[in-house]
């Protein structure tokens, strides 16, 4: 117990020093928001991945979708490094960084008023993001309350408000430049305890092959068709339910090129050299995490005679109770690293979404528009009002869902993902590269995917085809759909104004040695 509590103590120390250490960095907007634009590769790569994966993937889709799927839950895991990844850094990393420098934008709903010259979209925008930022903020402190139970045996209520408060010292001090080093220190820890946790694991089960031998001779009782009953499905290349299993790769995947808080790093992006490296690093980074994670839940069926799983097939602890209790037999000094890379997880991730709800409810609400007149030190104060604001709002919730066993807050986490980038992706896609697109169409996307996410969480869902029932596979539909929305509806809508278009993709057009559109150029 004394080693635990003095990791956790160093831990909290290193970092609510460096949100101190980053406070002069953190004196106007751009320094705050955007850590001055001159945030290098690896800090970028690592806050690109540390908001990615959260307490929310260790405990919660590792375990349901492991559980679901078996070892073939590997392939989330892959998508995530593959299209989440690598391929949101190539087709978005430079041109966001390029058009929203030029329109001067600092959050995604500024770049869609810039880009579209509509306030009206601008805030929508950040109503949307608003509505729902707040209940996936509280998800992230759900992996705590069993992890820190089985390591310290004490209240949930302590472990978030610890958290919370923790998070918000050095988020508030140090802005985006502060959180960007302790997401590289936090990524680090996660590189490195979900290595660690996998090995001890399958050490336990007899080894690799053995863990998957094991795994091979478990039937799937509960399935339907072909597969029912059938042994060996679990550690089979796709598993029992590929069907699904691809609606999960989607959502967790192609989300993030419509998610604020993704997008948003590629803003901070300091140089051309920046974006190659960064790519590569943040795709090795999502490789090792969400892979490790997802392959390390494949393994949960494993642990049934301690799960007790029950008629229906389920854990009688729930799916968040899968990975607590494959680690609950690890040595002592592993199950604080565990402790410690939950928290890293989610603390990066809350520290990300309260710097993105605070920035565009400052930015895009307040500014202009309630509060008329706002110079630099007031917009930087009231982001740190709100980012204690959203942080207290998040921690009540959480606290709130986990004493009263309310689920809805659990669920519209899951549908936010949905809503969010399924609102985003296609119109954010379509702005950078597509001078046709109309503010009519963005607007036929917000609608579309805020309606049938939230009709997912409604008695309306009942009239949804069976697949489309799933919140994961409802989100997936909305992002698929945008990309089709978008370019549709631009077809039968008035054209953009041309001096605007012509504005907005000239910054592609500027020398350096070559076109913008081919590489930033690195300042002399």
């Amino acid at each position: 117990m004394a080693i635990k509590i003095i990791m956790l103590l160093v831990f909290f120390g290193v970092m609510v020093g460096i949100g101190l250490y980053c406070r002069k960095n953190a004196t106007d907007v751009n320094g705050f928001v955007l850590g001055g634009r001159s945030v290098g590769p690896w800090l970028t790569a690592f806050a690109y991945g540390t908001s990615y994966f959260s307490a929310v993937v260790f405990v919660g889709y590792a375990g349901q979708f492991g559980w679901k799927y078996g070892i073939a839950a590997t392939w989330a895991g892959i998508g995530n490094a593959v299209l989440g990844s690598l391929l949101a850094w190539v087709v978005l990393g430079r041109r966001t960084r390029i058009m929203t420098q030029h329109l001067d934008s600092a959050t995604m709903p500024e770049f869609f008023g810039k880009r579209f010259g509509s306030t009206s979209l601008k805030i929508a925008a950040s109503v949307i993001i608003f509505i729902f930022l707040i209940p996936y903020t509280a998800s992230l402190y759900n992996g705590l309350s069993r992890l820190f139970g089985m390591a310290f045996d004490i209240d949930y209520a302590v472990c978030v408000i610890a958290m919370a408060i923790l998070t918000g010292i050095y988020v508030i001090a140090g802005g985006y430049m502060a959180t960007a080093i302790n997401d590289f220190i936090q990524g680090i820890i996660m590189l490195f305890g979900i290595s660690a946790v996998i090995v001890a694991v399958l050490n336990s089960q007899g080894g690799f092959m053995m863990a998957l031998q094991k795994l091979g001779e478990v039937s799937n009782e509960t399935a339907a068709g072909p597969v029912a009953g059938a042994p060996g499905v679990f550690a089979s290349f796709f598993g029992p339910d590929p069907v699904n299993l691809l609606g999960v790769v989607i959502l967790t995947s192609l989300g993030t090129w419509g998610l604020p808080q993704m997008v948003q790093k590629f803003y901070a992006i300091k140089s051309e050299k920046s974006i190659n490296t960064g790519t590569v690093i943040s795709t090795l980074f999502a490789m090792v995490v969400a892979g490790g994670c997802y392959f390390l839940g494949g393994f949960g069926r494993l642990f049934s005679p301690q799960l007790d799983p029950t008629g229906s097939g389920t854990p009688a602890g729930g799916f968040d109770a899968v990975i607590p209790t494959m680690l609950s037999n690890l040595p002592e000094i592993l199950i604080a690293v565990v402790v410690i890379l939950v928290l890293s997880a989610s603390m990066s991730t809350l520290s990300s979404l309260v710097l993105t709800s605070s920035s565009t409810m400052t930015l895009d609400l307040l500014k202009g528009h309630i509060i008329k007149e706002m110079d630099e030190k007031k917009q930087v104060f009231i982001m740190r009002v709100l980012i204690a604001v959203f942080i207290a709002i998040s921690a009540v919730l959480a606290i709130i869902q986990y004493r009263s066993k309310v689920t809805f807050i659990a669920q519209l986490m899951g549908v936010s993902w949905g809503a969010l980038a399924g609102a985003f992706l296609a119109p954010f896609l379509y702005g950078l590269y597509w001078r046709g697109a109309t503010k009519i169409a963005c607007w036929a996307s917000f609608i579309f995917s805020t309606v049938v996410m939230l009709a997912d969480i409604s008695p309306l869902k009942a009239s949804f085809p069976a697949i489309l029932v799933s919140p994961i596979n409802c989100g997936a539909f909305c992002m698929v759909a945008g990309l089709v929305i978008v370019p549709v509806v631009s077809l039968f809508t008035a054209k953009p104004e041309k001096s605007l278009v012509d504005d907005a993709f000239s910054c592609y057009e500027e020398k350096v040695t070559v076109r913008k559109s081919q590489a930033l150029g690195d300042p002399q």
